[in-house]
Parts: structure tokens; C-alpha cells; sequence
């Protein structure tokens, strides 16, 4: 079930007793308790009837006392447990005897980053209530992402725009929420944001400047890549993320080559490749410059910087730039 869908079934008016709400994307799992504490609770009837516990220090007793109480004034009451995954085994199953026989007048709502699906709490509460997981969403699905988030504040972005948002923000969705409500305050009265507007307001991250190496050795631009390599590890970039991020970008260009020479339809492309078709034109120039033989060459690279990088103790940065200059190599092959 997506946020959406949670939305939907609340203002049908069919509300579960029993919630959760987990999954790695910690942008949705707010989001959804917050449409969740909206519509089961006033806010003129919060002190009354909404408490609030906390996974690593709760008492099952007292969750369990303050889900039995019957709502004051109001149909319903609002039981929250944030962080379950940080509450131990005896909490856990402290729960249980509530799990199986829930109040009718009360909400109960867990949330949490991961959970153990083995664990008879949970195997219950998917019986007897809704759970639902958030996944983070791909490079893919961003820009659809940031195109209904900018439409509830009544902008749009152009393509050069969204583009370029997406490049510079990335994937972490509450960074996206606050660089958009920035950009928004930017536009004033104005309701379309173009690619000028986004580079004067939207944070240059150090993710952009990684995005914009693993494009320089793509592209073979190595003065360039070798400059944006510097940049990275004078700020504090640790080697192997860099080294992860060229990794994925040529793993990318390689998939690229190979659904390209089996002729595979280019719509098919973003799905199969994981990536947004805003950077999919990019991506196959970049992907036509190496061979297959090629790729397998700069992979062997890889996985030699890797394990220098992990096993000896020389210089993180000499080994990246001897990466680049033999992947520059290989592309003049």
C-alpha cells in the first residue's frame, strides 16, 4: 500500500485500529503518521486524547493502559509508538495481548525504520491490522516525485528545471522538501521554476559534485573529473563512496551498451537501467564511447582500487586519480 492509498482509505472514513508504518524512506513514514494523527484526532482534543511513546522506552503496560482509556469528547483516541524497532523483546511482547485484542475506540499506530517479520507481534498485527512498508524510491521516480510535491505548493518546474533539481538534491526526500520550499519562496508570486531559478537557490551538494565527476569520466573529460575528485576529498569525502558512485555510474553506461546492441526498445531503457529518462540521452553518449571488452577492463579497475583502498594503508587519493588516468586510458583504446 502506498501513501496514497493510506490517504484514500482515511477519507473513506475506513480507519484500522492497528498501524504500522516501517520501511527505510523515513520521509513517508512521517508523512504518514501525520495524515494518520489528522484524521483520527483534533487538534483541540490532542491533550485529551493522543499520547505518545517512544521505542526505546516504553512500557507495554502503559501503551496498553492508555489504549484501553476511552477517548474524552471524540470517537476515537490515538496511540503512538515511534522507533519500534529500538524496543526490546519483552516490550515487544509485552504488546501482544493488546495486538490480539485491540480497543474498537483506539488507534494504535508503530512505527519504525525495520522490522523483524519473524517476531509473532508483528505476524499478528498484519493479521489483526495494516502495515505498511515505505521503500525509498529510485533515481527513476524522483522526478514524478518532485512534480506532485511542487504542484501542492502550486509551482511546476520546466524540464531543464526538474532536471537540474533532481541532479543537485537526490534522492533523500526530506532534503527535497526543503530545497522546493526554498525554491518556492525564491519565485514570490511566480508559479514556474526554470533551470536559472534552480541553480540560484538549490543547495551545489556534494552529491552534485560526485554526479558531476562520474559525468566528466564518462564523457572522458579527465581534467575536469581529476578537479572534481580533489574537490571531494578536500571536503571529506570518503574515498570509497567515490569510488561506489563511479562504480554504479559505469555499471549504468554498461547496461546501456548492452540492451543497445540487443536492440532492446528505448522506452525500456530507465526500467531496466534504473535511472530517470531526463539523464538517459547523457548516459547513452556516454555508454557508446566504451566497448564491451572495454567495460570489463575499467570493472577489473574497480575491484583493484577497492581492495587498495580497503587493505593498504597508502594515499586514498593517489589510487583514485591512478582509477581515472586508466580509465582515460582505456576509453582511447
Amino acid at each position: 500500500m502506498s501513501l496514497h492509498e493510506l490517504k484514500n482509505i482515511l477519507q473513506a472514513g475506513s480507519l484500522p485500529g492497528l498501524i504500522l508504518l516501517y520501511g527505510q524512506e523515513s520521509y513517508f513514514v512521517e508523512e504518514g503518521l501525520q495524515t494518520i494523527r489528522n484524521a483520527v484526532v483534533r487538534p483541540e482534543d490532542r491533550d485529551f486524547n493522543l499520547t505518545q511513546f517512544h521505542g526505546r522506552d516504553f512500557k507495554a503496560i502503559d501503551v496498553i493502559e492508555q489504549a484501553r482509556t476511552f477517548p474524552v469528547f471524540a470517537d476515537r483516541r490515538l496511540v503512538i509508538i515511534k522507533n519500534v524497532h529500538e524496543a526490546s523483546a519483552d516490550q515487544l511482547d509485552g504488546l501482544l495481548t493488546y495486538i490480539e485484542d485491540p480497543v474498537p475506540e483506539t488507534v494504535l499506530l508503530l512505527t519504525a525504520e525495520k522490522i523483524d517479520a519473524r517476531r509473532k507481534i508483528f505476524q499478528v498485527l498484519k493479521k489483526t491490522g495494516t502495515a505498511i512498508e515505505f521503500k525509498k524510491i529510485y533515481e527513476n521516480q524522483l522526478p514524478t516525485f518532485v512534480r506532485e510535491l511542487a504542484k501542492s505548493f502550486n509551482v511546476s518546474l520546466t524540464g531543464e528545471g526538474l532536471k537540474l533539481f533532481c541532479k543537485r538534491v537526490g534522492t533523500n526526500l526530506v532534503e527535497v522538501q526543503g530545497e522546493l520550499e526554498k525554491l518556492v519562496g525564491y519565485l514570490g508570486d511566480r508559479d514556474l521554476a526554470d533551470e536559472n531559478d534552480v541553480a540560484a537557490i538549490v543547495s551545489d551538494t556534494r552529491i552534485e559534485s560526485v554526479f558531476d565527476l562520474t559525468d566528466a569520466l564518462g564523457r572522458g573529460d579527465i581534467s575536469t573529473a581529476l578537479k572534481l575528485l580533489d574537490r571531494l576529498l578536500s571536503e571529506g569525502q570518503a574515498p570509497l563512496m567515490v569510488l561506489a558512485m563511479m562504480t554504479r555510474h559505469f555499471r549504468q553506461m554498461w547496461k546501456i551498451r548492452e540492451l543497445t546492441v540487443q536492440k532492446v526498445p528505448q522506452n525500456e531503457f530507465p526500467k531496466r537501467v534504473g535511472v530517470s529518462p531526463y539523464f538517459l540521452k547523457g548516459l547513452q553518449q556516454q555508454a557508446s564511447r566504451f566497448s564491451s571488452q572495454h567495460y570489463r577492463q575499467v570493472f577489473d579497475q574497480f575491484l583493484t582500487t577497492d581492495l587498495a583502498l580497503k587493505s593498504s594503508g597508502g594515499n586514498p587519493k593517489m589510487y583514485l586519480e591512478k582509477l581515472v588516468l586508466e580509465i582515460a586510458a582505456i576509453g582511447k583504446i
